[in-house]
């Protein structure tokens, strides 16, 4: 026996695996491709890196004369003496499993990458020499570059270089590789020292403080300022007016709202109100405050008035809202000198001021509760125009209200009321006006003498509930109503629309008017009930050249006003029908006849 066979076998940890197939063992040059192929793609495999590095500039690789092994480098003689320890570990394995006993190989040692010696070609493998001999050489494919290495393997590179030194210096000296740059230490911050920025000074927005719990707030970021829109100023065309004669030289007046004004931004107007509902909410204070704004725009609207020749002017009945309320009524005292303000201002000027409180104001009505709340509104107005310090010519105007089944009971009651109910200072300045529907002039003159209180006469509803007297016999009579008191006698204006004919639709007042009245006297103060309000008496001083007008101030008239109204007051539009001989639509128009017991629930425009 030979002294391999009497050596003692080591023994083998058997360990229980799954039966394996059996590969036929691979030669040398085979482990070689083989390990060849998966550096390759180890080192082609892409690898994921967030840094960007400079290219490295080389030196051209120089050919290896791969005839002898001691020109060789000592990388590719580790290479080999690695080859043969795995070849005999495997050979020592297949003899020790043909005795029957399973052995388990371990692993071989993974190999450190090596950086390749030159980039452009890789020195081959002593098996491939011999199997192609002399033929001639064939550059290598070009690879990536590879990763940094540790410094260990840096060595054995520069090892490697230094046996090539001979065939490099044939070639040429090899480029150094250039330097890489890094990165200056940041220097401490001095205190008090800032850091240079593009911005010299930062912006005031930017500037943060301390929270009280010691965290700095997130600076807010400037909010960027949009340049104002450059409107065109709008361009209205005015239609000429059909000139006419008058010799009247009173004062035209109009009610409660002023279109200019209003369309401006911010609106000027003096009929602020609200709900119950935002009172429960917000508290009389707010409510109190809509009327102190109501009260110094009414200032704007009379300095608006007196530059375009308007003297006469009829105040909003909301001018303080619910001022005279059950609930949530208050006293004016709180805005006592705004409103001394309104009447210095109108004494100044020489404007007249009314009012017209609302059409539930019925001192005739049959319930008690009406008559109290009819009272308190009078009793409010009265209160505004006295802290105003107006005179007499500033009054109230109400209507009689409704028959409530019987005229005559219900004009003994309002004179009752009249005389047991109200005060002095809502007596100096009531008026009553004829009405449309129950009440003509014939009917007041039965109870106004009596009482000593002046009649206003309002042309559009003696145009619809007549009195047996024409207008020309009586306006003299009516006048001495308003000289009994020593009143100036103001009188209303306004028109129905064009095409109206039911009772509802001739009630509506239409958006200007096109004549004075015939029987107007020449001194007469008029109030224009048109829903243009300044514009229909601007329409009126065109018209008879009463006074100029400021053309900026002008607006055109609406091209089709329709016959709706807003309110109870519309008939709902033109009910239309088809004639059976030619088809034409042709609208009804059947008669509306309106209860006069209702008077009192139907909505009034001489306030709107």
């Amino acid at each position: 026996m030979s002294a391999m066979s009497t050596s003692p076998k080591p023994e083998a940890m058997v360990i229980d695996q799954p039966e394996a197939e059996e590969q036929p063992p691979q030669s040398g040059a085979e482990q070689d491709e083989q390990e060849e192929e998966e550096e390759e793609e180890e080192e082609v495999a892409p690898r994921r890196s967030t840094r960007v590095r400079k290219p490295v500039i080389k030196a051209p690789a120089p050919k290896l004369d791969l005839g002898s092994d001691s020109d060789l480098s000592d990388a590719p003689v580790r290479r080999r003496r690695r080859r043969k320890s795995t070849a005999a570990k495997q050979a020592a394995a297949t003899t020790a499993g043909e005795n029957g006993e399973e052995v388990v190989s371990e692993p071989p040692p993974k190999r450190k990458r090596k950086r390749a010696a030159e980039p452009d070609q890789e020195p081959k493998e002593e098996g491939a020499e011999e199997e192609k001999g002399n033929e001639d050489e064939k550059p290598p494919p070009k690879k990536r570059a590879a990763r940094k290495k540790k410094v260990d393997n840096e060595e054995e590179d520069s090892t490697a270089k230094v046996g090539n030194g001979e065939e490099n210096a044939e070639n040429g000296p090899a480029a150094p590789a250039p330097p890489k740059r890094k990165r200056a230490p940041k220097k401490p911050k001095e205190e008090g020292e800032q850091e240079d920025t593009k911005m010299t000074s930062p912006p005031k927005e930017t500037v943060t403080e301390a929270a009280p719990n010691g965290d700095a707030e997130e600076p807010e970021k400037p909010k960027r300022v949009r340049k104002p829109k450059v409107k065109e100023p709008v361009v209205y065309v005015i239609p000429d007016v059909e000139k006419k004669t008058t010799t009247f030289r009173g004062r035209l007046g109009y009610a409660c709202l002023n279109t200019v004004l209003r369309a401006q931004k911010p609106a000027v107007f003096s009929g602020r109100t609200c709900r119950i509902d935002t009172i429960q909410k917000s508290g009389m204070d707010h409510v109190k405050e809509l009327g102190r704004q109501n009260v110094k725009d009414l200032l704007t609207m009379i300095e608006w008035n007196e530059k375009n020749n308007i003297r006469f002017m009829r105040m909003s009945s909301d001018m303080f809202p619910f001022a005279s309320h059950a609930t949530y009524g208050y006293d004016l005292s709180y805005c006592d000198a705004e409103l001394k303000a309104v009447g210095e201002l109108a004494k100044k000027y020489g404007h007249r001021l009314t009012s017209h409180p609302g059409q539930f104001t019925q001192i005739a009505s049959p319930k008690e509760n009406v008559v109290e709340a009819s009272i308190k509104e009078l009793e409010y107005h009265a209160e505004m125009m006295d802290r105003m310090g107006l005179d007499q010519d500033a009054v109230m105007i109400i209507h009689m209200g409704g028959v409530y089944g019987d005229k005559a009971t219900t004009l003994a009651r309002f004179k009752d009321n009249y005389e047991k109910k109200l005060s002095d200072a809502v007596k100096r300045r009531l008026v009553l006006e004829n009405d449309e529907i129950c009440y003509n002039v014939d009917d007041l003159l039965k109870v106004c003498p009596q009482l000593n209180i002046p009649i206003i006469f309002d042309y559009h509803h003696d145009s619809i509930n007549p009195s047996r007297r024409p207008a020309s016999e009586l306006i003299p009579i009516i006048n001495q109503t308003w000289q009994a008191r020593g009143i100036k006698p103001k009188q209303h204006l306004s028109q129905a629309r064009e095409g109206a004919v039911t009772a509802m639709e001739l009630r509506a007042h239409a958006d200007r008017c096109t004549e004075l009245p015939r029987d107007l006297p020449d001194d007469m103060d008029l109030m224009i009930e048109a829903k243009d309000k300044e514009q229909a008496v601007f329409e009126l001083y065109r018209i008879y050249d009463l006074h100029p007008v400021i053309w900026e101030n002008l607006r055109p008239p609406s091209e089709d006003q329709g016959l709706k109204t807003k309110g109870r007051k519309s008939a709902g539009g033109k009910k239309m029908r088809k004639d059976q001989k030619d088809g034409i639509p042709v609208p009804e128009t059947e008669e509306q006849t309106i209860d006069p017991e209702m008077i009192d629930e139907l909505a009034d425009d001489d306030d709107i």
